[in-house]
């Protein structure tokens, strides 16, 4: 068959489809064709034997041909799904959800029913009901997964059923619309988590200070004032050991978001903001201070907003040519700058004491790794979950 004619075969089923929808909702199962078979010829048989009883025959099984159509429609009809989501969602995670399928018909169940969701509806896997009574509604758990950050607005699930008898196997597709906003990654890669310690090291070193509050007795450090010395620790330990207090306020840590980026960099871009969503995250669950700022927000937490603030905003944002990333305001602090374009940064005098630069050089593209993906499922309070909406269709 020529390339022609394909095109031309392929536009009279999309021709059919607008006049007669409904013809492709169904597709011939084995039983059902030999079921086929069987009715045209008896029929053929009866007609030219005039044989009574045979056309007895033929009538029960037209009957229940028709009875299995008009059973298997009503089964499908009638059904109400709902995606019961955590209230939050990362990209390359796996969530634990539900799907909630609710019967609205009051006098009828529905029998062998399957569910079967899409890339875009975060799970691709198939549930089996094999009844739901009328008025009924049953919930299945489900491991959703989205492969990237963002917005998602449209799922689409797929209904099917063979009940009663087998013959025809009936399709219906349902569209769900309702936005969901799943964060960047925040599984970290080795070199993720090797910076962290870093910078959490850096923090603790700069814990130490000449506040009020207790913080720690360690060891004797040359050239220290002795007025700090405990005498007690010292007489314990046969060393010196000093009295260390903490700062009145801990060090607050900056991260900051180049949005200046080439258009060759648009890659690693997305490596930046899940680079920039994982610290913020990873920090924030350790107790620090941080600021979040990037040449269109500046966020600090917590006392400026959650860290959920700063997920919602990196699950959306994008680059975007313009000023360079702003000098931060207070010197001396610990910042780390994700940049696709460090040499404006020297430029600009942003490359001083306790910042941190992360460039295509020191921070390469993250490759897929299937190995990084959790598998195990996040335990997610039934309170914490949100209705993603429903689709139905009305018994007929």
């Amino acid at each position: 068959m020529s390339a022609g004619e394909v095109h031309w075969v392929m536009s009279l089923l999309r021709r059919l489809r607008a006049l007669w929808p409904g013809a492709f909702r169904q597709h011939v199962t084995r039983t059902g064709l030999i079921f086929a078979a069987s009715v045209v010829l008896l029929a053929f048989v009866a007609v030219f034997s005039a044989n009574n009883l045979l056309f007895l025959i033929l009538a029960a099984m037209l009957a229940v041909l028709g009875i299995s159509g008009f059973v298997s429609k009503l089964g499908l009809a009638g059904l109400e799904i709902d995606l019961l989501l955590p209230e939050h969602l990362s990209a390359r995670r796996k969530f634990r959800a539900a799907v909630r399928l609710k019967n609205l018909k009051r006098w009828m169940s529905s029998f062998a029913i399957h569910v079967a969701g899409s890339a875009d509806a975060g799970f691709d896997c198939s549930l089996f009901f094999p009844v739901i009574p009328k008025g009924a509604t049953i919930e299945e758990p489900v491991d959703l997964f989205f492969p990237r950050r963002g917005r998602w607005r449209e799922r689409s699930f797929e209904f099917t059923t063979r009940f009663p008898f087998g013959f025809a196997e009936r399709r219906e597709e349902v569209t769900t619309r309702h936005d969901i906003l799943v964060y960047p990654c925040l599984d970290g890669r080795p070199e993720l988590e090797n910076l962290l310690a870093v910078i959490s090291g850096d923090l603790e070193a700069r814990r130490r200070g000449l506040g009020h509050d207790f913080y720690r007795i360690r060891p004797y450090e040359a050239l220290e004032s002795a007025r700090h010395v405990d005498w007690k620790a010292t007489a314990h330990t046969g060393a010196l050991q000093v009295r260390e207090f903490a700062r009145e306020e801990d060090q607050e840590v900056w991260i900051g978001l180049d949005l200046n980026v080439p258009d060759g960099s648009r890659e690693w871009f997305e490596t930046a903001v899940d680079c920039a969503a994982f610290l913020s995250y990873r920090l924030n669950l350790r107790g620090a201070r941080l600021r979040f700022r990037t040449q269109e927000v500046s966020i600090a937490v917590p006392s400026e907003g959650t860290i959920y603030m700063v997920l919602r905003y990196l699950a959306l944002v994008s680059p975007r040519a313009g000023a360079p990333l702003a000098p931060a305001t207070e010197s001396g602090q610990l910042e780390i700058i994700l940049t696709a374009n460090p040499r404006r940064l020297t430029l600009h005098g942003q490359d001083g004491n306790g910042v941190r630069v992360l460039d295509p050089e020191t921070l390469p593209v993250a490759s897929p790794d299937p190995t990084l993906i959790k598998h195990q499922a996040v335990k997610t309070p039934a309170s914490d979950r949100t209705e993603s909406g429903a689709a139905w269709w009305p018994a007929s």
